[in-house]
């Protein structure tokens, strides 16, 4: 909870501080969109028997987004989450969490985008692969179904911009996967920071 309290808290002040500075400058996204995504972070919530800890992992990717009309776009995403070094639940000495690959397609709604300042909302579908960590018992690579939903702030400068983006992301859980990650739903919270692109007209 106290990681959705602040994604929503970095999204409403990116809201604010960009409000102030927009200006009506006709339509400022264009029917395809790229987002880079140099830095981010998920938060996975403990299992409610404590069998998987929570941990947090380092996240970088990028997306692609093609917008039909000025309020509904499809957009694709791929994301590296990668391990870091940490104290788990369970586990005596500090270590390094598995690295995972996001992968979904989703929905986004845009609200104003003739102003500089794009709110919107976003739901999604996909998967999410964990690979081989030895000393966490993941013998092999898993990959999971996944949904998302959340939203975000775009400001646009031109032709580039910054974007906030927050996600609440539910893994779908199987009987095979390890008892680090997987046997149970697990809970996810997401939240980076993008540099834009426009690329059409």
């Amino acid at each position: 909870m106290k990681h959705v309290t602040v994604g929503v808290l970095v999204l409403a002040g990116l809201a604010a501080a960009t409000a102030a500075y927009a200006q009506e400058t006709g339509r400022t996204e264009t029917k395809m969109v790229v987002t880079v995504i140099p830095g981010g972070a998920t938060f996975f919530k403990q299992t409610a028997d404590g069998t998987g800890p929570s941990f947090g992992n380092y996240d970088l990717g990028g997306s692609a987004a093609v917008n039909f009309n000025k309020h509904v776009g499809l957009e694709g995403e791929v994301s590296g989450k990668l391990g870091v070094t940490q104290t788990l639940n369970g586990f005596t000495d500090p270590t390094k969490t598995p690295n995972m690959m996001d992968y979904s397609g989703n929905v986004v709604f845009s609200m104003n985008k003739r102003s500089s300042v794009v709110p919107y909302a976003t739901v999604g579908l996909g998967g999410l692969s964990m690979f081989q960590s030895t000393a966490l018992g993941i013998d092999q690579t898993e990959t999971f179904l996944t949904t998302n939903v959340g939203g975000g702030v775009k400001w646009y400068f031109g032709k580039v911009g910054l974007r906030g983006d927050y996600r609440f992301i539910t893994v779908q859980g199987k009987d095979s996967a390890p008892a680090f990650f997987g046997q149970e739903k697990r809970f996810g919270n997401r939240l980076y920071g993008g540099l834009l692109l426009n690329l059409g007209h």
